[in-house]
């Protein structure tokens, strides 16, 4: 017990400070400023996050326009057959957009410096992360949102040839339901 108690001392104690030569110096100072290549990730991923929330704002944008202009003016085509899945296919691109915008400012935060405003936050708020565990936990959870958006979206397409189909349907809900409910078994004591 006391070997491990003097083990979390010294590892919390700072490391005694020796000379070195300029050339250690000098490629300490390379490694640790090379951590700033992540901003070749980091910054296409935000501009990739940007552009998929200006093009979902879009699309909501035109099913609106699409929606009054064949309730109120009597144009356009039949909205029926399209509202739905054109609305599910928003939602799956801000979800695209949410992923990159937490990956660029989790690895952001992991790699380059920590965030004040979100040092500031609840730490269970999706932008803290302490390590790539937590960021692959935080991203994975998203991304499973975005499958089942895109599997309810092709569910709407569906159309059953036998009622096999139809059984096949009720699996597959069933199947994801129970991923859903152990994936927050998982995460319960969160």
């Amino acid at each position: 017990m006391s070997d491990a108690n003097s083990r979390d001392k010294t590892a919390n104690e700072p490391i005694e400070k020796r000379p070195q030569r300029p050339l250690e110096r000098h490629t300490e100072n390379l490694l640790w400023g090379a951590r700033f290549i992540v901003l070749l990730a980091i910054i296409p991923s935000l501009v990739g996050s940007v552009i998929l929330f200006v093009v979902g704002s879009i699309d909501i944008a035109k099913v609106l326009l699409g929606t009054l202009g064949y309730y109120f003016y009597g144009h356009g085509t039949d909205i029926h057959d399209s509202l739905v899945p054109d609305i599910i296919m928003a939602i799956d691109i801000y979800l695209i957009a949410i992923v990159l915008l937490i990956f660029s400012l989790g690895v952001y935060r992991l790699f380059v410096s920590r965030i004040d405003k979100a040092e500031q936050s609840p730490l269970d708020h999706p932008f803290n992360v302490v390590s790539l565990d937590q960021l692959k936990d935080k991203i994975a959870r998203v991304v499973i949102l975005a499958v089942i958006i895109e599997f309810f979206r092709a569910v709407v397409d569906i159309r059953f040839a036998t009622p096999l189909d139809a059984i096949y349907l009720a699996l597959s809900v069933l199947a994801l339901a129970a991923a859903l409910y152990l994936m927050s078994l998982g995460h319960h004591d969160e």
